[in-house]
């Protein structure tokens, strides 16, 4: 056998161990695309399973339902929420939010498909609520309080609009009113204000506090670049909790079960966190509060808390306190509004930058600038590539000269190769000798790469984090520039009258759509511009890269796949264009055609003797 098709086997063999270790490491690297068993949550009344109540001199008193509290929450009277971003209903049983779905976003890209749901009630699913109780302190029970069970009485206002509130009220029976008033804006944020009045002969201390709770652990994503869990930030200090590590923080919490404590914070915020959706617990700005975070493991329950500082009420005395609730789509703009305009700190980082934030931010607020410009998000990631281009520019122009007077060296390379024959030392010591007689930095080519990676990383995190990707259409067939491409060899793109294979699947990997077929044809041109490496095995490892990534990016979002063959096809126009202005324009397909050429006239062994084909 000779050399040449050694070199072909070795290369085809190095290229199958490449896309080996796609299929091996990719549900590792990105779980999203390979199917992954998920957990289902409890549903009824027995979801919650009660927790002792510990010390009731604390605001850890009462801060988990239980089953008798919340077995007749979906049978309780209801009141309607309806604006225009939000509908759904509050239980008048614990005054609990937790019905709410958001009016402007479906499940799917079919505007037939039902609206996607941030919260739901004990009895559907993976409950999903918020709830506001006071804990007693000193001369009060459990049920001088109201709490999860407490029927609420309506004292005015019967749907929740941006126009109009609703106030509810419950009396102990021994001196204790307490008020609470519902109120919500025009996008995702509620205002619930607690007021509570003794009148009582003696003097009685109460804590207020606010929580989520998810019961079971809701259907992830998956997606390694997406955080989803516990996000919270507390006096400055951003802080995100997979809900696996979660069930692993330490058991200081009274109730027993693994939970953290971050007293003495003044400012901030604690929810939890989804891929598009989020729900975020806000205390009033500059008062103290403790933030918590837990996990009951004998009902599977992940519960965030606001809790506040004791109040003690004299005679006659009153009190309030104020808690705002974001329950919504995290919307960059709406969420920089509540930041900047709300007084909510941080509040934008509530969307996951990742460790490029310093790119993500400023290439994510020029994406969603341009998306506006020009009303369309596939034509805002052709722009974006193009005025990433022209920053990148004056760095990779030397590079690209670079590769040009490589590829004017190619004919003394190969008269190079012809004197040194078999001796590599010899011949590696002329070629740099080459290289520094001509000026010529032979790495400089790897600059554009490295320039490139962190810009699509970082552009990788903002298409699949930011919600403003989401069913983005681009025109045709891509209706969800943040999904993979869907069209396929498999239906002749369409033509033919069934779908695509399974995403996840072999199969969907073999048969990949028509952007990623442009993607490998861009690589493609675009290395035919470079100069080819001295070693022949290097060279035809090179060869199979284009294929290789093609199959590879076939499952990515089809926006990035738009991005690579965008860059892709600059970086040719402008290596072409360098290249000529230096005296040495590329003829792409006279060397296809010569390559095929060379092929065809290779000699080959017959009876021991050398012969033309």
């Amino acid at each position: 056998m000779d050399d040449q098709n050694k070199n072909l086997i070795l290369a085809t063999v190095l290229s199958f161990l490449v896309i080996l270790g796609w299929f091996v490491a990719g549900p590792m690297l990105f779980p999203k695309w390979f199917p992954e068993a998920q957990q289902t949550a409890p549903t009824g009344t027995d979801a919650l399973t009660a927790v002792p109540a510990g010390d009731t001199a604390a605001p850890a008193a009462a801060t988990t339902a239980t089953p008798q509290e919340t077995a007749t929450a979906t049978e309780a009277p209801r009141l309607t929420i309806d604006t225009p971003m939000l509908g759904g209903t509050i239980s008048t049983e614990g005054a609990r939010i937790d019905d709410l779905l958001l009016k402007t976003y479906r499940e799917t890209v079919d505007p037939a498909s039902s609206p996607v749901h941030v919260l739901s009630p004990v009895g559907k699913e993976f409950p999903y609520y918020a709830l506001f109780r006071w804990a007693p302190g000193a001369g009060l029970t459990e049920a001088d309080v109201p709490n999860a069970k407490t029927l609420w009485q309506v004292t005015s206002g019967t749907t929740l609009t941006p126009a109009t509130s609703i106030t509810l009220q419950w009396s102990n029976g021994k001196g204790l009113t307490f008020i609470r008033t519902i109120s919500v804006d025009d996008k995702f944020m509620f205002t619930v204000s607690d007021a509570v009045e003794n009148t009582g002969a003696t003097e009685v201390s109460l804590y207020p506090y606010s929580s989520l709770t998810r019961v079971g652990l809701p259907k992830l994503q998956n997606i390694y670049v997406v955080h989803e869990g516990v996000v919270r930030r507390t006096d400055g200090k951003l802080e995100e909790i997979k809900y696996k590590n979660v069930v692993d923080l330490p058991a200081i919490d009274r109730e027993g079960g693994p939970a953290e404590v971050v007293d003495g914070a003044s400012d901030g915020w604690i929810g939890f966190t989804d891929h598009y959706w989020m729900t975020t617990l806000v205390p009033e700005q500059g008062k103290p509060y403790t933030a918590v975070t837990k996990h009951v493991a004998t009902s599977n329950i992940y519960q965030t808390e606001l809790r506040q500082p004791q109040v003690t009420l004299a005679p006659g005395a009153k009190t309030a306190t104020s808690t705002r609730l974001f329950a919504g789509a995290k919307e960059w703009e709406t969420i920089r509004d509540y930041q900047d305009n709300a007084g909510i700190p941080g509040f934008i980082d509530s969307i996951d930058w990742g460790w490029f934030y310093f790119l993500t931010k400023p290439i994510f607020r020029v994406l969603h600038w341009l998306h506006g410009l020009i009303g369309n998000m596939g034509l805002a990631i052709i722009a974006l590539t193009f005025v990433l281009k022209v920053l990148v520019l004056p760095l990779a122009y030397k590079s690209y000269v670079s590769m040009a007077r490589m590829k004017e060296l190619q004919p003394e390379m190969e008269a190079l190769k012809e004197r040194a024959g078999e001796d590599k030392q010899k011949l590696q010591k002329e070629m740099m000798q080459l290289y520094k007689e001509k000026k010529v930095n032979p790495a400089a080519g790897c600059l554009p790469i490295l320039i490139q990676i962190p810009i699509f990383f970082s552009l990788y995190k903002v298409i699949f984090v930011t919600l403003e990707l989401r069913q983005a259409p681009f025109f045709g067939w891509l209706k969800d520039l943040s999904m993979p491409d869907p069209s396929s060899l498999y239906n002749l793109f369409g033509a033919l009258p069934w779908g695509g294979p399974p995403s996840g699947t072999l199969t969907h990997t073999i048969f990949i759509g028509a952007l990623p077929i442009l993607l490998g044809i861009s690589m493609w041109l675009q290395q035919k511009l470079n100069p080819a490496p001295a070693d022949p095995v290097q060279q035809q490892v090179f060869a199979f890269m284009p294929w290789v990534f093609m199959f590879m990016l076939g499952s990515f979002a089809s926006g990035l796949v738009l991005y690579w063959i965008t860059n892709n096809t600059i970086t040719f126009l402008q290596q072409y264009a360098i290249m000529t202005s230096h005296g040495h324009r590329p003829d792409i397909f006279g060397n296809i055609r010569s390559s095929f050429k060379k092929k065809a006239e290779a000699p080959v062994i017959e009876k021991g003797k050398a012969s033309k084909k």
